[in-house]
């Protein structure tokens, strides 16, 4: 399961002309499900995105996590996050998971980081979205469920 997490001042995701979606101070997620995945990836990846401390504390320092600057969670599925561009010019999606799998871990993912004490609010899983940001420093961090950097 990979993600890419940015902290945001806002953030919304809009389909057909209506916001969907939308929180003010938080995480923008852009969760990646892969054929693979398993619950465990779930359980660790939300762990991890709760419990990330990148928001400043009073001393200017990345210290602080999401319910600690009462901040919301947007959480999106992106299964391009999967695609392997190592070789021509299309990303090849293989080892994407398939949609009922992947609708089923990203609805687990939303539950969990609500479980969490976490706002979360979503896209709608395969629509077309339009999704705008304010990216705040900018913070853009990438996790990987199955691998470290």
């Amino acid at each position: 399961m990979r993600a890419v997490v940015q902290r945001v001042s806002r953030a919304s995701v809009t389909v057909n002309g209506e916001v969907v979606g939308a929180i003010q101070q938080g995480l923008m997620i852009l969760l990646g499900v892969a054929a693979d995945d398993v619950q465990e990836d779930v359980i660790w990846l939300a762990g991890k995105v709760a419990g990330l401390r990148v928001f400043e504390d009073g001393d200017g320092r990345m210290n602080l996590d999401l319910t600690d600057v009462a901040g919301a969670a947007l959480v999106v599925s992106q299964f391009t996050l999967l695609g392997d561009c190592r070789k021509g010019r299309r990303p090849a999606f293989v080892t994407a998971a398939r949609p009922e799998l992947a609708n089923s871990l990203y609805q687990s993912f939303v539950a969990e980081l609500r479980g969490r004490g976490v706002v979360v609010e979503t896209g709608i899983f395969q629509a077309q979205m339009v999704v705008e940001l304010v990216n705040d420093g900018p913070v853009t961090l990438l996790l990987d469920s199955r691998k470290t950097f």
